[in-house]
């Protein structure tokens, strides 16, 4: 078996590019990329390669969303460039449909725990005029009340995902929103300008 390569968010960034075009979902990576960033600093693990996680764990669903494909194509293309098996195994385990990855590890869980939530503070942004700016997790989870809104979004996800890492859930909406506030710009959530 060959050794891992040398983990660079330069290389992950450039994989995300090559695989997905959509704005949106290279935006949703770097948001989760955040957030992970942010939790290994607090829990003391490797910030790179948390963030590497986060970054790719999305990078092969444009083109493989269906199950189990997604996250298994992905995986099998990581392996092939040589990432190492806990990254790929973390990846793997944020998808609930496939029984041989549980989560295991902190970095298993806090991918989960920040996948949707993650997702959810985006979508909540997009309707304040101040977008990241201020938001309290109060806000955040009168939104997940409404059913309608950001329907797409497993509510069940964020609460189990939460749990699972030990965290309170209003502590754990308001870290990855101060996670994501340092880069609303390149989220697109800068905060909307008065008229002129």
């Amino acid at each position: 078996m060959e050794a891992a390569i040398p983990l660079s968010r330069e290389s992950a960034l450039a994989l995300v590019h090559e695989f997905t075009a959509s704005e949106s979902l290279r935006r949703h990576m770097l948001a989760v990329e955040a957030a992970l960033r942010a939790y290994a600093c607090r829990f003391g693990e490797d910030e790179l390669k948390w963030g590497i996680v986060g970054l790719l764990h999305d990078f092969d669903y444009e083109r493989w969303p269906d199950p189990p494909d997604h996250p298994l194509r992905g995986a099998a293309i990581l392996a092939e460039r040589g990432y190492p098996a806990d990254v790929i195994y973390a990846i793997k385990s944020h998808a609930d449909y496939l029984p041989d990855c549980p989560r295991v590890s902190r970095l298993d869980k806090t991918l989960y725990a920040c996948d949707e939530l993650a997702g959810f503070i985006t979508a909540c942004a997009w309707v304040r005029p101040e977008r990241l700016s201020g938001m309290q997790a109060s806000s955040v989870k009168k939104k997940l009340k409404a059913k309608g809104f950001a329907a797409s979004i497993n509510r069940d996800d964020i609460a189990r995902g939460a749990a699972d890492l030990g965290v309170d859930l209003d502590e754990h909406i308001e870290f990855v929103i101060a996670a994501l506030v340092p880069i609303s710009g390149d989220l697109g959530l800068e905060p909307a300008s008065p008229p002129a």
